[in-house]
């Protein structure tokens, strides 16, 4: 009798679940930025999120959960139920941590439902007002000699800011002082209000900042200059081969049913076709990946290579996990 009620429920269970996700999305949905409110990672959520709502038919709803350069949002994701209802937005940063901490409370590769890439762009080498360095060239043979005494912001070990100081450090024969933040955004904060020297940021949070002249530029970390900054040089032309994007992309709690996950892609691909949001990209310096390279499978593709190379660049600076 006992067997035959197992079998009944496993039946209902196996009935039941492509029906929900038929009926899905019947409940607000929470957007996990595992970043403070303000940075770039939650700018870029809030624009896709309200383009989302309305083809999904229900509220998604920003929450940040700030810390460990995003690895305590991306937990808090990994561990929700497979349902659709609790997504991850999360950037380079996700692939990086795998190196750099010992346990995050997940594996990286196998610990989400990949929905799909969205944008990818360069971080700019930004400084407070003051800081006596005028150009690239200068800055960097400042650097060189002064590295250990000078404050660099970050929003986390693991995090996109951390690890362009990293990389810099690396090219640059230094080492620096970093003060870490749980975010871009109050990190910026304290480089217009002068409290630290340096910032690797990214164009969709510094651009606003750079216009307004309340930091001071000194270079981008593409191969190529950008359209929004057309006079600034690349740390490439100081630095030869330095290169280095951020990139995000959308992700579900692993076991997702396949059913939502493409609607969600298809909502993703609607948000990143509406001509508004694609003006809205362009004015904050950051590209779109092109629409046949937004699908799971090319952003799971995407998170294996990354955190292959962030593997190779952690061990060639020596970085011990955390």
């Amino acid at each position: 009798m006992k067997k035959l009620r197992f079998i009944v429920t496993a039946a209902l269970f196996a009935w039941a679940g492509p029906s929900l996700a038929q009926n899905y999305p019947n409940k607000p949905i929470t957007l996990i930025v595992p970043f403070a409110a303000g940075g770039p990672s939650d700018s870029i959520g809030r624009l896709i999120g309200r383009s989302m709502s309305e083809t999904l038919g229900q509220q998604i709803v920003i929450e940040n959960v700030a810390g460990a350069g995003g690895a305590a949002g991306a937990a808090r994701v990994a561990k929700a139920p497979a349902d659709g209802y609790t997504l991850l937005i999360h950037h380079v940063a996700l692939s990086a941590g795998a190196s750099l901490y010992k346990n995050p409370g997940y594996d990286t590769v196998t610990a989400f439902e990949p929905v799909g890439l969205v944008n990818y762009g360069p971080f700019v080498l930004i400084s407070k007002k003051d800081l006596p360095s005028q150009n690239l060239k200068d800055l960097l043979a400042r650097l060189r000699t002064e590295g250990p005494k000078t404050n660099v912001a970050h929003a986390g070990v693991g995090s996109g800011s951390h690890l362009c100081g990293l990389m810099l450090g690396q090219a640059l024969g230094t080492s620096f002082n970093y003060v870490p933040y749980r975010g871009t955004g109050p990190a910026l904060n304290d480089v217009v209000g002068g409290q630290v020297d340096l910032l690797c940021d990214q164009t969709t949070n510094a651009l606003p900042q750079i216009q307004a002249a309340t930091v001071k530029p000194f270079g981008v970390t593409s191969l190529q200059p950008i359209p929004q900054l057309p006079n600034l040089p690349t740390v490439a032309s100081e630095i030869p081969g330095f290169d280095l994007s951020v990139w995000h992309g959308v992700y579900a709690p692993k076991g997702t049913p396949k059913e939502t996950i493409e609607r969600l892609n298809a909502a993703l691909q609607k948000a990143l076709a509406d001509a508004e949001i694609q003006r809205r990209f362009t004015d904050l310096g950051t590209l779109l990946f092109p629409a046949g390279q937004r699908s799971p499978a090319a952003l799971q593709a995407k998170l294996e290579s990354e955190v292959k190379h962030w593997a190779a660049v952690a061990k060639a600076a020596g970085v011990e996990p955390q």
